[in-house]
């Protein structure tokens, strides 16, 4: 309400500043609300308008679709950096398994509105679904961005939530145009192979501390750029083995960063304070990909 009632007055920037506030609202009830309830759609199409009307204002926001190399349609949100003159960063942002590019969309909009940053917002169906190259996909991603006038293209990141973490880091190891990726590090990988060699091997404990540590580095060793790790909360990736990898790539010398979110206790659960994950992650993505290339 306060949104359309400062566009009216041509009050621009206090209308997106409304909208985006309206998000962070629409957000925090989703989560409260059960997924089962009837008013789940009302808060859902109460986001995607507020979208929407953000994406009015100098057309911040658009709907775009992606030629994949394989003539395969890829559905995509673009987020401009809404200053024409910079050369910005730009993020691919992938979202979890059990939620829409929407989703994701609505719940950072308000955190790269002010960061003189593009994204590129998809749904992780659109990515998993394919019978071809996951990596391929992400690498017409890039070719997308790369496109766009406004972007420097030696300044763009991953960024990967739940089972996308995985495909980030598949994307970081097979396309060295990604600078900085807030991905799983290899650790859903190293997860599925630990579990496999117990069960064929009837053991509990696979590999002695040393192998074990080669083995769970092994795949942020073949990264060639920043990695941030989000464990805890609905990150598919656990604490401990986090806090190992992380202590693995310090003492190699690779820049990997662990974030573990706060959780507040909820009756049911424990409740993740998104939006200081989210503000987060964007500012080491911000800090990562600061460096402009030179004209």
């Amino acid at each position: 309400m306060f949104g359309d009632l400062n566009v009216e007055r041509g009050a621009f920037d206090a209308a997106a500043e409304s909208w985006l506030c309206a998000l962070t609202a629409f957000e925090i009830a989703r989560r409260l609300v059960d997924k089962d309830d009837r008013e789940t759609g009302d808060v859902l199409a109460k986001l995607e308008a507020g979208i929407s009307h953000f994406g009015s204002l100098q057309q911040r926001v658009r709907g775009v679709e992606i030629t994949c190399w394989d003539e395969r349609k890829l559905s995509a949100f673009y987020v401009s950096a809404g200053r024409p003159d910079l050369c910005a960063p730009a993020v691919i942002c992938i979202s979890r398994e059990d939620e829409t590019g929407a989703m994701l969309l609505g719940r950072l909009l308000p955190v790269i509105a002010s960061r003189g940053m593009a994204a590129l917002v998809l749904a992780y169906e659109e990515v998993s679904t394919s019978r071809h190259g996951r990596s391929e996909i992400l690498s017409s991603c890039l070719d997308y961005l790369c496109t766009q006038q406004e972007i420097d293209v030696s300044r763009i990141g991953i960024y990967g939530e739940g089972l996308a973490a995985a495909l980030a880091t598949e994307s970081a190891l097979a396309d060295g145009r990604i600078a900085a990726a807030v991905c799983d590090g290899g650790l859903w990988n190293w997860a599925r192979t630990q579990a496999s060699i117990s069960w064929m091997t009837g053991t509990s404990h696979l590999l002695d501390d040393q192998l074990a540590s080669a083995h769970r580095s092994r795949l942020a060793r073949r990264l060639k750029c920043p990695i941030l790790v989000v464990a805890g909360g609905r990150s598919i990736v656990s604490v401990p083995e986090s806090i190992k990898l992380e202590s693995d790539c310090t003492a190699a010398r690779i820049d990997l960063r662990l974030l573990m979110p706060p959780l507040a206790p909820s009756p049911d659960s424990e409740f993740e304070n998104f939006a200081l994950r989210d503000n987060d992650i964007f500012s080491w993505l911000e800090q990562k990909l600061a460096h402009t290339s030179a004209p």
